[in-house]
């Protein structure tokens, strides 16, 4: 008797993997529902990370834009947002590190521009920002007043060396557009 019903356990395995729903596929299922392969789009990594921008997620931003860097290659766009994300976490080195590979990668970039010349303001090299901030400018044809602001700051801090807590500024980075981060000071 037991020779026989293991010969019909195997049947009935095999034709219970061959049904339409397959394993763990009824909507009550313990297990997770395979992955959509046609039909479905996924979300764009860098608008997820704008989103987490947006949010104060500045870890979880940086994850995003990874996963975007993974799905449409290290690109401006990836590397301009990853150092703006360092930025708001403090991480100064890093985030000019990848401002400058942006710009590299796109000279005209003039948001990656202005983000590098965040950073240099944030380590006290107010000369370098100006010119930053003034290539920056040209390239966004003074058609942003942060950029301009950004500016004017910058060519205030090399004309006037007594740096004091009194005037100094807060900043932030908005999203413009995008994929796009700007400067702003914060009242």
């Amino acid at each position: 008797m037991k020779q026989l019903a293991f010969p019909f356990l195997i049947a009935a395995l095999a034709l219970a993997g061959c049904s339409s729903g397959g394993v763990g596929h009824a909507k009550n299922s313990p297990f997770a529902p395979p992955i959509a392969t046609r039909g479905h789009h996924s979300v764009d990594g860098l608008e997820v990370g704008h989103r987490l921008m947006a949010a104060g997620e500045y870890e979880l931003a940086i994850k995003a834009y990874y996963r975007a860097a993974a799905h449409v290659g290290i690109n401006a766009d990836v590397l301009s947002a990853l150092g703006s994300a360092n930025i708001k976490l403090g991480r100064l080195g890093q985030a000019e590190k990848l401002l400058r590979q942006a710009i590299k990668k796109d000279e005209i970039f003039a948001a990656a521009w202005n983000n590098l010349g965040v950073v240099l303001m944030e380590k006290g090299k107010f000369a370098e920002a100006k010119l930053v901030f003034h290539k920056a400018y040209a390239l966004d044809s003074g058609e942003s007043d942060s950029i301009r602001d950004n500016l004017r700051l910058a060519i205030a801090k090399t004309e006037n060396n007594s740096y004091t807590e009194e005037n100094n500024s807060d900043f932030s980075l908005v999203r413009r557009g995008s994929s796009t981060y700007q400067l702003l000071s914060t009242p």
